[in-house]
């Protein structure tokens, strides 16, 4: 059975509180499931965003996209989970990550690890959550036993095994890094690391919620003449560029059609957009509802 779309806005935009609870009310009323914080220096803080969020709004859930391992101790960590989860009635979806930003960690003072050792914190925080909030003892308590839905994001082969063993929802990122930056994957290298992870999935009885973040959304007649300001970024010519799962560009059932078709493909179901793009994804969602 094909799993029916969800929809997130991450949002990334420090506001004073009521224009925060605006935008909150307003993506509720677009249609978004889902109201999302990431976790980056210059932008709100997850949690006290997310309890603003819960206060202002009646239905969409309320998640991390993503928390940065190594900026959390899990021990305070499980606090603020259980605290925002109860607040919200059981509302919240916990995303972690490894960090991938060299200098946000100088500018807090932490080291900036290695690969491998930051998917290895990374494990070792999921286990301190799965061992505190497993524990009927741990005060306070959130609302979700045993705890929130964990959404594990990234591309490289040892998050998508922890991902396959351990989240709800796996989040698939549209870019790799490489020596001279962010470079976008293209349609081909992303159905590769969806099918490497089908494999670590193997076996699994609940299938996960597979996750794609939209990086740039806008309704047009004209997809070329749209995509032309983007090639110097992403690094691709026109056609490679269309292609891109990431970029949701033309008119709005041409948009819902490039979006059921890489449901079919790589089965991304939950689609999520920057909040600068909220209102244009909007008559998307009501175009996709029910399809």
């Amino acid at each position: 059975m094909t799993r029916p779309f969800r929809f997130g806005v991450n949002m990334t935009s420090a506001t004073g509180g009521d224009e925060w609870r605006k935008r909150c009310r307003r993506a509720e009323e677009l249609g978004y499931d889902v109201i999302l914080v990431p976790d980056h220096l210059g932008m709100v803080a997850p949690f006290p965003a997310l309890a603003a969020a819960a206060e202002a709004t009646e239905r969409p859930r309320l998640g991390t996209f993503v928390l940065n391992a190594a900026f959390w101790n899990p021990t305070l960590l499980a606090r603020e989970i259980a605290t925002v989860d109860a607040l919200s009635d059981g509302r919240l979806e916990l995303g972690l990550g490894t960090g991938y930003v060299r200098e946000e960690h100088e500018r807090t003072g932490l080291e900036f690890l290695p690969p491998g050792e930051r998917v290895d914190l990374l494990t070792r925080t999921v286990d301190e959550l799965d061992r505190l909030l497993g524990d009927a003892s741990h005060v306070p308590r959130p609302a979700q036993s045993p705890m929130p839905p964990l959404l594990i994001g990234g591309n490289g082969d040892r998050v998508l095994r922890l991902a396959a063993e351990r989240a709800a929802i796996t989040a698939f990122t549209g870019a790799r890094h490489t020596p001279e930056g962010l470079r976008a994957i293209t349609a081909g290298e992303l159905a590769e690391r969806v099918a490497a992870y089908r494999g670590f999935e193997a076996g699994r009885a609940v299938p996960a919620e597979l996750n794609l973040l939209l990086q740039f959304v806008t309704v047009t007649h004209d997809r070329r003449a749209a995509v032309r300001e983007l090639l110097s970024r992403v690094g691709l010519d026109e056609d490679e560029a269309l292609e891109l799962p990431l970029l949701a560009v033309g008119t709005v059932r041409q948009i819902a059609d490039q979006l059921r078709a890489q449901r079919e493909r790589y089965g991304f179901t939950y689609l999520t957009v920057l909040d600068p793009y909220m209102e244009a994804f909007g008559p998307v969602i009501e175009e996709l509802r029910g399809g």
